[in-house]
């Protein structure tokens, strides 16, 4: 993934690697407060679709799937990261 190696200096560990890949949002980030400190997701109607009070979580979601739009912004990846604490929730718009 190529947003995980970018991200390198962070411990990135994707829904693939901890075999969570089958479970719903709701379940998905009840299990992930349990084990990380952020989550990243491209799933834009997150918000809409689960209830984020309360949460232990820093949620972060990409307006875009397409990699070479994030990597041409990856900064703000990063910065957003490094500014969010638990329990926050920020979404990066990727201009065209």
């Amino acid at each position: 993934m190529p947003l995980k190696n970018a991200l390198a200096k962070h411990d990135v560990k994707t829904v693939f690697d901890m075999g969570w890949s089958d479970m719903e949002n709701g379940k998905l980030l009840g299990i992930a407060e349990d084990s990380l400190s952020a989550f990243i997701t491209t799933d834009q109607q997150l918000r809409h679709q689960q209830n984020l009070a309360g949460r232990k979580l820093a949620i972060l979601v990409l307006g875009t799937t397409s990699w070479p739009r994030i990597r041409e912004q990856l900064s703000k990846v990063t910065e957003a990261l490094e500014e969010m604490t638990a329990g926050t929730y920020r979404e990066i718009d990727f201009e065209r």
